[in-house]
């Protein structure tokens, strides 16, 4: 049990902060108030602000970080354009140093997975920051379904029968005819074995996605191919989240409409690509403006997952309200990740995982002071 005093919350709910206790107990946040009292360690927060800890909606982190280069990487598997069945949980490597480097910077809470190589890339973990062994990191195992358009599908199979973006499209559909069909015969079988389809481990993957339980996490750059992927979830029923979005500024109200949550960046690169060139720290702050579910990310290792504040902090200098901004590194990237019952704002119940600062979230000068994952303290 920890006691955290007179400490300035920023609860990522209310725009407001408010000047209260917060009592931590069995991990979780058991209550918040003014003059708590336990028999218990007491942090005293006086002069600090408390943030929830930091969320990411996507990144490669464990996968690829520190070191690794192009030899040791695992978040692609450049073999096999479609592998659903590839699970991150398989591939993270809890002793990456950027593990430490993104808690240090209060960020707790990962959604991390394969890259972008392929049409189906595999299944999205989300997992905590802290830990030697992925089991004890897991907070989703399976949280989303990466899927990819564009030019790095093409690109890295562009000798291998996909080398236009109507193939990407039709590779797409075609798994997931192939999985609704194999569902179909599965429930007509009714449990008899002897009239169960053959296993087929990569549709069995994407039964989660069909069914409506875990979305397709579509990464999209180009307006034409947010668009493709919105068509094929709605041509199909399934959930989608949309990931980069770096052309969503042009395309506002259609992204209103829809409704989709929409996961912003990497912004902090050079426009490395063609479908990068309309870039631009201006996106979030206008989609959010516009009433859209944003949440900022630096897809790491391309932006290091410590910058994950930052990203957010040069959104509001580019225009984007600083409570928005917050919430885009919080409670909406939690949201967007599936997590937010457990993470992403300082609520009774929910995982006490906590960032002391000195400062306010989004002043470069500001130094974390102490952070708490499940109610531990594991840095200050």
């Amino acid at each position: 049990m920890i006691l955290i005093q007179n400490g300035t919350i920023f609860d990522a709910i209310h725009r407001d902060p408010i000047r209260a206790d917060i009592l931590v107990e069995n991990g979780k946040i058991a209550a918040i108030g003014e003059n708590l009292a336990a028999d218990c360690e007491v942090i005293d927060a006086s002069g600090l602000h408390i943030y929830p800890g930091f969320v990411e909606a996507h990144c490669h982190i464990g996968l690829d970080g520190s070191g690794i280069g192009f030899e040791g990487q695992d978040y692609n598997e450049m073999n096999d354009i479609l592998t659903p069945h590839l699970r991150a949980i398989d591939g993270i490597y809890p002793q990456d140093p950027t593990f430490r480097e993104a808690l240090e910077a209060g960020v707790t809470t990962v959604c991390t997975g394969p890259g972008s190589a392929n049409v189906l890339g595999g299944q999205f973990a989300v997992i905590k920051t802290v830990g030697n062994r992925v089991e004890k990191m897991i907070v989703d195992p399976y949280a989303a379904m990466k899927c990819a358009f564009g030019e790095n599908p093409k690109r890295c199979y562009k000798d291998k029968n996909n080398y236009a973006r109507m193939s990407t499209a039709a590779k797409l559909r075609e798994m997931l005819l192939k999985a609704k069909e194999y569902d179909a015969k599965k429930q007509a079988a009714d449990g008899d074995v002897t009239k169960m389809p053959a296993l087929d481990f990569k549709l069995e993957a994407l039964l989660p996605v069909i069914h409506g339980e875990k979305p397709l996490k579509a990464h999209a750059h180009r307006a034409d191919d947010i668009f493709t992927a919105i068509r094929i979830a709605k041509e199909f029923g399934v959930k989608l989240t949309l990931e980069h979005v770096t052309e969503g500024h042009l395309i506002v109200e259609d992204l209103v409409e829809e409704d989709l949550p929409l996961a912003v960046g990497p912004s902090l690169t050079h426009a490395t690509k063609f479908e990068l060139r309309n870039k631009t720290f201006t996106t979030p702050g206008i989609l959010a403006k516009a009433g859209c579910r944003v949440a900022i990310i630096t897809d790491s290792p391309v932006i290091p997952e410590s910058y994950l504040p930052l990203c957010a902090a040069l959104a509001v200098k580019s225009g984007m309200d600083e409570f928005d901004a917050l919430r885009a590194i919080t409670i909406n990237a939690a949201e967007h990740i599936g997590a937010a019952d457990r993470v992403g704002s300082i609520e009774v119940g929910k995982d006490a995982d906590l960032v002391l600062m000195d400062g306010t979230w989004d002043a470069v000068a500001s130094t974390v002071k102490t952070v708490l994952v499940d109610g531990k303290v594991v840095v200050g």
